[in-house]
């Protein structure tokens, strides 16, 4: 199955930290840290992710390098994307970001600006 990216509108959703940053593991038993295609560490953060109807979940999300974002932090991610996977019989979506930007906090121009 080819891993194609859906991108995510955050537009209408409010996105909360409730775990911070740690390294994502490939295999619990080794220990051994997923890398992305450059080498670097790949970092997951759990968000809980809530729309104007009042619906929650929480959502793993993955991203590198590590971001400094604290629990109870609310945030816009940048370059959200959602990947489809399969393995074994089972299914879900991966999430990936490129960068987070605290709400509030004025964007700068590049990646992100638009949103």
């Amino acid at each position: 199955m080819r891993a194609i990216p859906i991108p995510v509108d955050v537009t209408k959703l409010q996105i909360t930290c409730v775990k911070a940053a740690k390294p994502r593991l490939v295999n619990k038993d080794t220990g051994e840290i997923k890398r992305d295609k450059d080498g670097n560490v790949m970092y997951e953060l759990t968000f809980l992710f809530e729309d104007d109807l009042g619906r929650m979940e929480l959502v793993k999300v993955n991203t590198t390098p590590e971001p400094q974002i604290t629990p109870g932090e609310e945030v816009v991610p940048v370059d959200l994307v959602g990947y489809v996977w399969e393995q074994g019989g089972r299914w879900g979506i991966s999430y990936r970001a490129s960068a987070f930007h605290p709400v509030g906090a004025p964007l700068t121009s590049g990646a992100g600006a638009n949103l």
